[in-house]
C-alpha cells in the first residue's frame, strides 16, 4: 500500500508560499509537489476554511498565508486536511465471533491508540515556524559547507 503523502506535500507547499511576497497560483504550487493544481485548490480549500490561508481571485490572485507560522501546527494542518487516516494497519473482521480475532483486535486497537495519540500530540507541538527555521538553517549549511557536511543538489 503507497503511503498517504498529502500532509507532507501540503507542509512543502505552505513553506513555498511563506518564502514568497505575495500570492501563489494553483498551478505555481501543484508543480512544486508534482500533481495537478485542482488537487492543490481542494486541499487548499480545507485549509482555508480552518483560517490559514487566503485566496485572491483573478490576476495577480492566488494564495497567500492567513496566519503567523509560530500559530500554526502540524496537527492544524492535518486537522483541515479531515484527518486521513494515519495509519495503514488495520484489524481483520471476516469473523467477529472468532476468540483469537477478538484477542488480536484488542491488542492492535489498543497499541494504534497509543501511537496515534503520541504522533497527534507530537504534531501538535511543531508549528510551521519550526519548520521554517530548519529549512533555513539547511539552506545556509548548503551555502556555506563546513568540513564534514554532504551537501547534494536537487
Amino acid at each position: 500500500m503507497r503511503p498517504n503523502s498529502q500532509l507532507s506535500g501540503i507542509l512543502h507547499v505552505l513553506l513555498h508560499m511563506a518564502e514568497h511576497d505575495g500570492p501563489v497560483t494553483s498551478e505555481a504550487l501543484a508543480s512544486m509537489i508534482q500533481t495537478n493544481p485542482v488537487v492543490i485548490r481542494r486541499i487548499m480549500a480545507g485549509l482555508r476554511d480552518g483560517g490559514h490561508v487566503r485566496s485572491e481571485k483573478g490576476h495577480g490572485g492566488g494564495w497567500t498565508l492567513a496566519r503567523d507560522l509560530a500559530t500554526v501546527t502540524l496537527r492544524d494542518v492535518y486537522d483541515s486536511l479531515g484527518r486521513p487516516s494515519l495509519f495503514a494497519i488495520g484489524n481483520r473482521t471476516e469473523n467477529p465471533d472468532c476468540l483469537v480475532e477478538q484477542a488480536v483486535n484488542a491488542a492492535l486497537d489498543t497499541s494504534l491508540q497509543a501511537a496515534e495519540t503520541l504522533l497527534l500530540s507530537r504534531l501538535g507541538a511543531i508549528t510551521l515556524a519550526a519548520l521554517s527555521a530548519d529549512f533555513h538553517d539547511r539552506l545556509e549549511r548548503r551555502k556555506r559547507p563546513r568540513k564534514g557536511d554532504v551537501c547534494h543538489d536537487g
